[in-house]
């Protein structure tokens, strides 16, 4: 069965969505707005997840499945973030924005079966 438009449309943003969160936490741990302490910890702890989708890249849509559950997680850190670091707020809000595009994608991306 081949992908409609609308759902090579959907993983194609789900992609790109990924793609950027998975940008976003080295630049904002390690660059942007480095801790105090143990910065290359952090920036592994913050990346490596979001690398872990990667291996299933032959099969795309289980790739932006898997991160999209690895999503769920960053949406909240990017929500406890904005709420608590007023300094951060801006990249947090980004990093919520790229997970809920991403949540989406897969949402839109659904093909529903008839029932018959």
């Amino acid at each position: 069965m081949s992908a409609t438009p609308r759902q090579r449309r959907a993983l194609t943003l789900g992609l790109i969505a990924w793609a950027a969160l998975a940008v976003l936490q080295p630049l904002w741990h390690g660059w942007l707005a480095p801790p105090d302490k143990a910065v290359f910890g952090i920036v592994v702890l913050a990346t490596v997840p979001l690398l872990l989708p990667a291996l299933a890249l032959r099969q795309p849509r289980r790739a932006l499945l898997i991160a999209g559950m690895l999503a769920l997680f960053y949406f909240c850190h990017g929500i406890a973030d904005a709420w608590s670091a007023p300094q951060v707020r801006a990249l947090a809000l980004t990093e919520v924005l790229l997970c809920l595009g991403l949540i989406f994608a897969l949402g839109a991306g659904v093909q529903r079966r008839s029932r018959g």
